[in-house]
C-alpha cells in the first residue's frame, strides 16, 4: 500500500477516535467552571496537530 494512503487512512481513523474522545470528556467538562473549559479546549485543539504533523513527514518523506 503506498504510504500516503496509508498515512491518510491513519490519520482518518486517529482524527475520529480522538474526536470521539474529545466530545466525550466535553460531556465532562460541562460541569467545571468557565476557564477550566476554556482551557480543555484550547488544549483538545492543538493536540491533535502534533501526531498528525508527523505522520505527515512520515508521507511526504523520500526514501
Amino acid at each position: 500500500m503506498p504510504r500516503i494512503l496509508l498515512a491518510t487512512l491513519l490519520g482518518l481513523a486517529g482524527l475520529l477516535l480522538y474526536l470521539g474522545l474529545v466530545l466525550w470528556l466535553g460531556d465532562r467538562v460541562q460541569r467545571l467552571h468557565w476557564t477550566l473549559q476554556l482551557v480543555f479546549y484550547v488544549l483538545a485543539g492543538f493536540v491533535w496537530v502534533f501526531p498528525i504533523r508527523r505522520l505527515m513527514f512520515w508521507a511526504a518523506r523520500k526514501d
